[in-house]
């Protein structure tokens, strides 16, 4: 790796770079940075000289550009530059009973939904383990100096996991055996990609999957999410069938309902059909407005009564509240500028 950064280490590598330290001094820095989540300065137990090292040697990956908040300081948002002048985001979410940070995996994203801003804006490079897994302990530190702690990690920011799929796996090792958090309350979103699905089903942590679906027919799919002509949904469905088999974890669909294109009593019943043999638990999320795509949300009554199509044929479904959309933070809106152009989430 060319731009080595603080997170970018394991336990045995970040021995290497401070050889010569006692091995008391390695696990003082590894536990600042896993157990506390905190920074270099603010490590009192490490001398100064220390800290002076890891912050030379090993810098942090992000760089705060922009900070919003929303939601009454329930939803922030931070837009991040990285070494080499590239742009990500990262989402903390607090709810009553967890806190959740959406993490972004790439910079940019080729996929090329219609819908969504990533999509539109294209694509940059792979994010980094470390630029994964500093969002979280960044999320974390923010969390606790609120009195909270941080419990939900979902991998629904910018870019396609399993388009980088290794990084994204170390990240979550990462994340599961040093920042603490349980495999149960990680969760991998993807649009499809059927290769990335059948290895997640071979994996030791049983985290959660969630596919971005948005329509049951090819013909309209391959239009909205493009990536469908490469993995059609009964390729996608022996994945999804293969994935609950292996793990017995629960399945779930995101649907952005979109007014006019999914979101009709034909589009409900090939949702219902399609999740039923999948045992598949729905998220619906009106469509959040962006730029690109002049097409507007369902309107909440018809969210309701689609909801309540897909309950009567026998799908448990459950409308997710929107956070963060006046600050495009909001799923299908990050896109790494810092005006009021939107960004990529979920």
């Amino acid at each position: 790796m060319t731009h080595q950064t603080r997170y970018d280490l394991d336990r045995e590598d970040l021995g290497e770079v401070l050889a010569g330290e006692p091995s008391y001094r390695v696990t003082q820095v590894w536990e600042g940075l896993y157990s506390h989540c905190t920074e270099p300065d603010d490590w009192s137990n490490v001398p100064k000289v220390l800290r002076s090292m890891v912050n030379t040697k090993l810098p942090a990956a992000l760089n705060k550009a922009a900070e919003s908040i929303s939601d009454d300081g329930q939803t922030i948002k931070w837009l991040w530059n990285l070494h080499d002048a590239k742009q990500v985001e990262t989402v903390l979410m607090h709810y009553p009973e967890r806190s959740t940070v959406c993490v972004s995996s790439q910079a940019g994203c080729a996929m090329a939904c219609s819908f969504c801003a990533t999509g539109q804006a294209g694509f940059d490079r792979h994010l980094s383990v470390g630029e994964i897994v500093e969002q979280v302990a960044v999320a974390s530190r923010t969390a606790s100096k609120s009195g909270r702690r941080l419990s939900n990690i979902v991998f629904m920011g910018m870019g396609e996991p399993f388009a980088n799929y290794e990084r994204t796996w170390r990240s979550v090792e990462r994340i599961h055996d040093d920042l603490g958090i349980g495999a149960r309350h990680i969760t991998i979103s993807t649009v499809g990609i059927v290769p990335g699905i059948r290895r997640l089903t071979t994996e030791a942590l049983p985290v959660n999957l969630a596919v971005s679906l948005h329509l049951a027919n090819d013909q309209e799919r391959d239009e909205l999410v493009p990536i469908n002509r490469r993995y059609p949904l009964d390729e996608l469905a022996d994945a999804c069938h293969a994935y609950v088999e292996a793990t017995h974890r629960r399945l779930s669909f995101e649907w952005a309902l979109i007014d006019g294109v999914n979101d009709t009593d034909r589009h409900a019943q090939e949702l219902a059909d399609y999740a039923r043999p999948l045992r598949a638990h729905v998220n619906l999320i009106p469509l959040n407005p962006t730029p690109g795509y002049m097409v507007r949300g369902t309107p909440p009554g018809r969210v309701r009564t689609f909801a309540d199509t897909l309950e009567r044929l026998g799908i448990n479904a459950t409308i997710r509240r929107t956070r963060g959309t006046e600050i495009d933070a909001a799923c299908g809106q990050l896109r790494a500028n810092q005006g009021s152009t939107p960004v990529q989430l979920g």
